[in-house]
């Protein structure tokens, strides 16, 4: 659907810039090999997005420079090429282009890509968020929210479930970093997130509620790790918690009205 300018490529865009701040900041404390990595998957993604458009005459998506973004940032380290060959291409193809591209898919494809390194190679070492890459999140979170392309009701969602952990005595200081970047670049994603105004608050605090949980009882996983988990189950859960809250409105409707 296009209503003047706001096509899914102007979302697509707006979000890559809202990212700005972070991708910037994470290059320059990540030098020659963080660049290095974003180009690998750059190529890696960009590469399937021309074959999709070879094969259905439908142009790639500014969406994909965000996917690799996550994945230079979020995926295991030292790992072959071919295994991040094959788990990129896997999250990419499955998530997001057999659904007809970005905008369809039911998944963020950099998190489907993300499980799946992490289910194949359990052994990878995760990468560590350094605590001011984590606080370059939060201009990347203002700028979302001011331009429309991230929910604010997310957000606040899993910082609610934040302050309920920390209020129980659950210690976030070792992966808040992580777990602001994973909000912003998986959990925040425009398409595959909640939509209706309860269900994105439900979404956010589920994302929260679970990276706590495995916070706690999860003691050999990184942060990075408890990340993918958390915000994988969180947007599988979306539709569910969007019916949830269109189910509630319909019965406060049928109350009120009769």
């Amino acid at each position: 659907m296009i209503r003047g300018l706001w096509d899914r490529e102007t979302v697509a865009l707006m979000w890559l810039v809202a990212l700005f701040p972070l991708a910037a900041f994470w290059l320059y404390r990540g030098g020659t090999d963080g660049l290095g990595r974003l180009v690998f998957f750059l190529v890696v993604a960009g590469f399937w997005h021309v074959i999709f458009m070879l094969a259905r005459a439908q142009p790639p998506s500014w969406a994909g420079v965000v996917t690799a973004l996550a994945l230079a940032m979020l995926a295991p380290e030292d790992l072959g090429l071919v295994a991040l060959l094959l788990g990129t291409s896997f999250g990419v193809v499955i998530g997001e282009l057999v659904f007809g591209g970005w905008g369809r898919n039911v998944l963020n494809p950099a998190t489907v890509t993300l499980a799946f390194l992490g289910f194949g190679f359990p052994a990878a070492p995760w990468p560590e968020i350094i605590v001011p890459v984590g606080w370059a999140a939060l201009p990347v979170a203002l700028i979302g929210v001011a331009t429309g392309v991230m929910s604010l009701r997310i957000m606040l969602g899993a910082g609610l479930a934040f302050a309920v952990a920390w209020g129980l005595g659950l210690d976030l200081a070792e992966t808040y970093p992580a777990l602001l970047v994973g909000l912003v670049l998986l959990v925040c994603d425009p398409v595959t997130s909640a939509t209706t105004r309860l269900g994105r608050w439900l979404n956010g605090a589920l994302y929260g509620g679970l990276a706590a949980m495995f916070l706690a009882f999860w003691s050999e996983a990184a942060a990075v790790q408890i990340v993918v988990s958390a915000a994988m189950l969180a947007s599988l859960a979306a539709p569910l918690l969007d019916e949830i809250a269109i189910a509630l409105w319909l019965a406060r409707r049928r109350r009120r009205l009769g």
